[in-house]
């Protein structure tokens, strides 16, 4: 009679022999995952690399395969950017038909339940309106709102008359403090209160602290009584409201019968909460879990309580294996460099010539043009795809995302680029749909300068700057705000500017005087009808050009958003232009929202130049990796946040405890550790390290990160 422990080692080979036919690029371990029982609740953690979310996207693929209702699965994550590997599954055309999967965020499935259920909830939440339907606001209308309260408090109250940063940054602080209270789990009244009870220091931040506070009231009030609901109040609503009430309670556990949860440690507390009171109801569960991320914490993600929900799963299951193909000694780097950033005593000593190479400039110019110049020969000389290489900095400046794509345009390497704190204002593409728009309607009274019609003539009408400024001088009016004709400029300089062009010119230019000649229409109408009709014709600029047909129409969806949350708000149509209000909250420093087409649509088989944390919120590996300034103190220090605090708007901050140096120092560590870690974690071959002795902003470089690399060195050197 065969024993159990023989039993169990021949269904052990039999499995072994079964997955590695059926899935040869999984192991044992993800191919049982995989095949668990649809009643099983496992909490599977692991480093990056290791195949978690491969794990969580074949799960999907076996549940829908087992015959599990589509409709009855949902798949979770903290951010839309990091659903894409599902939804390359989703999409896939030999897919069984039948109903859908629900991909969601915390604050997309808290928006869904506001939407279904408002009736059951308006009028016990508070809103003055409960009849009338809720407005959903983006992160722009939000901002709008906030800016159209708090600038008379400004400007007469002398709000935050200390301070000296930008209106947009201000607005948004204050929305940000309203968006933690929401996913930590506390009132927002409490915001001011907790931080002022962790300052020491100059009086007068305290009169700030409680001036973000009666914004953030302020606020808050004008939402209950016009029925408006950002971020913030959708998830306050579910949380506390919908959840709660038995019949939206009811309705989501026998909806969703399926969880698969992915990056649970970006996530915040009270999504925590709620995956914990729910997976009792669910038939089946997977929660993927990155041991040593948590790059959101600056958002309100909480990595300690994603991690506490392993306790309620039936089974904790670690990945160690990984998928990621590295260069031989490049862990040996990374846990070299954690350790020194850590300030640990021990660092081991190591060789770190095959995954380590300094790039070593006086100044910073001459530091871009090397670093392009290596990427050249990368792509030319050692044939690695464009794909495989990213750009990184801790922030990404207008002025040096230009210098950077700038020289690799003139090395004809394809490039993309993604910054989310960037406005869609700031975009070639959109100032020039924002200047036609501009002239199109002249009773907004907005007069572009002729440099910004001169860009705007070049990129639509796809010739050169030279041409474009002749053309400009020529025929734009400025203080008459008119566009002459074609015909009426000299022969002698038509042949200059060329008849090829003079013809675009005139199509565009007679477009516009047969739209301001008719009764205007919504600004995404117009654009909608501009870009069809001329623009995105054979010849003119967005005709083969992707990229500004993203950008087009991310701000279109934009525009659109904008009018659907302002519209019902709004008692006389006739005195509030839409259009003009929209260009005004931009030139105001609204930021755009952060659109998912951003993300989806770029050219992949390009060098991406990218912000070190939106790089890791790609949750995808590179060969080469290029880090810039390594001696900037932004790879450690936190963004200046006068009006907001991450650390103490979070519920593991004890209630009047102070902040301090030290405290600083500490986070400054942990960050940049979990930083390091994660971007060597997801780099195969090699990490080029561009110094300059004089940086961007022409100082010297002494940050933590170099320091950091100085001490590996260092006893490289012994």
């Amino acid at each position: 009679m065969m024993s159990n422990s023989s039993s169990s080692f021949f269904i052990d080979k039999f499995l072994s022999l079964l997955y590695s036919r059926l899935m040869p690029d999984l192991n044992l371990i993800q191919f049982q995952i995989i095949n668990s029982p649809l009643d099983s609740k496992t909490f599977v953690q692991g480093n990056a690399g290791v195949g978690k979310t491969t794990v969580g996207v074949e799960r999907m693929r076996y549940l829908l395969s087992q015959g599990i209702p589509a409709d009855s699965i949902l798949m979770l994550t903290p951010q839309r950017t990091l659903q894409e590997p599902y939804l390359d599954l989703l999409y896939q055309p030999e897919r069984i038909a039948g109903g859908e999967v629900t991909s969601a965020t915390i604050g997309g499935l808290a928006k869904r339940m506001c939407d279904l259920f408002w009736p059951l909830v308006a009028e016990q939440a508070g809103f003055r309106n409960p009849n009338l339907p809720p407005i959903f606001l983006t992160l722009e209308t939000a901002q709008y709102y906030m800016a159209h309260l708090v600038r008379p408090l400004i400007e007469e109250e002398k709000y935050f008359d200390s301070l000296t940063i930008n209106r947009n940054r201000l607005y948004s602080q204050i929305i940000d403090n309203l968006n933690k209270a929401a996913v930590v789990g506390f009132a927002h009244t409490e915001i001011g209160s907790r931080l002022d009870s962790a300052w020491f220091g100059d009086a007068g931040q305290r009169n700030i602290y409680a001036n973000a506070q009666d914004c953030a009231n302020l606020f808050r009030q004008y939402c209950y009584e016009h029925n408006l609901l950002d971020f913030s109040l959708q998830v306050e609503i579910f949380n506390n409201y919908l959840w709660t009430n038995e019949q939206v309670r009811n309705y989501l556990t026998n909806t969703y019968r399926h969880l698969i949860y992915d990056n649970v440690e970006e996530d915040g507390p009270s999504t925590h909460d709620l995956i914990r009171e729910w997976l009792p109801d669910l038939d089946s569960a997977l929660l993927l879990y990155d041991t040593n991320a948590g790059y959101r914490s600056f958002l309100g993600g909480d990595a300690q309580t994603g991690y506490e929900l392993n306790q309620f799963c039936d089974e904790v299951i670690e990945l160690n294996e990984s998928f990621v193909w590295q260069n031989e000694n490049i862990q040996e780097v990374s846990t070299s460099l954690v350790n020194a950033v850590l300030g640990n005593e021990h660092v081991p000593e190591i060789n770190t010539e095959p995954a380590m190479q300094f790039i070593l400039k006086k100044y910073h110019p001459e530091m871009i043009d090397a670093v392009v110049d290596e990427v050249k020969s990368l792509v030319f000389n050692s044939q690695i795809p464009p794909a495989e290489i990213v750009i990184l900095a801790p922030y990404l400046s207008d002025a040096l995302r230009f210098s950077i794509t700038n020289r690799l345009d003139a090395e004809n390497i394809a490039w993309r680029t993604h910054r989310p704190s960037r406005s869609l204002k700031d975009e070639t593409a959109s100032k020039t749909l924002l200047t036609l728009s501009a002239l199109a309607h002249p009773h907004w009274n907005i007069r572009p300068t002729k440099f910004d019609v001169a860009q705007t003539l070049m990129f639509a009408l796809n010739t050169d700057l030279i041409r474009a400024q002749l053309l400009t001088d020529i025929v734009y009016r400025q203080k008459d705000f008119r566009l002459s004709s074609f015909d009426e400029i000299k022969s002698d300089v038509q042949e200059r500017v060329t008849y090829a062009l003079g013809e675009r010119y005139t199509t565009l230019r007679n477009w516009l005087e047969d739209y301001r000649s008719s009764a205007p229409m919504p600004l995404d109408f117009f654009l909608r009808k501009l870009f069809g009709e001329v623009i995105s014709q054979d010849g003119f600029g967005f005709h083969s050009n992707l990229d500004a047909v993203r950008i087009a129409a991310s701000l279109i969806e934009s525009i659109k958003k904008f009018r659907n949350a302002m519209q019902p708000s709004i008692t006389n149509l006739s005195d509030f232009d839409l259009g003009y209000e929209y260009l005004a909250m931009l030139e105001d420093g609204v930021i755009a929202a952060q659109y998912l087409e951003s993300w989806r649509s770029e050219d992949k088989d390009a060098v991406l130049v990218a912000p070190a944390y939106s790089f890791l919120m790609m949750n995808r590996p590179a060969s080469i990796q290029f880090w810039l300034e390594p001696g900037s103190s932004g790879w450690s220090q936190r963004p200046a946040q006068p009006l907001t605090h991450p650390y103490i708007l979070s519920r593991h901050w004890m209630d009047g405890k102070l902040w301090t140096d030290a405290d600083e120092v500490e986070a400054e560590k942990i960050t940049l550790s979990r930083l390091v870690g994660g971007l060597i974690s997801r780099c195969r071959q090699k990490i080029y390290l561009a110094i300059s002795d004089l940086g961007e902003s022409g100082s010297e470089q002494r940050g933590s990160l170099l320091r950091a690399l100085q001490k590996v060195l260092q006893n490289e050197a012994r």
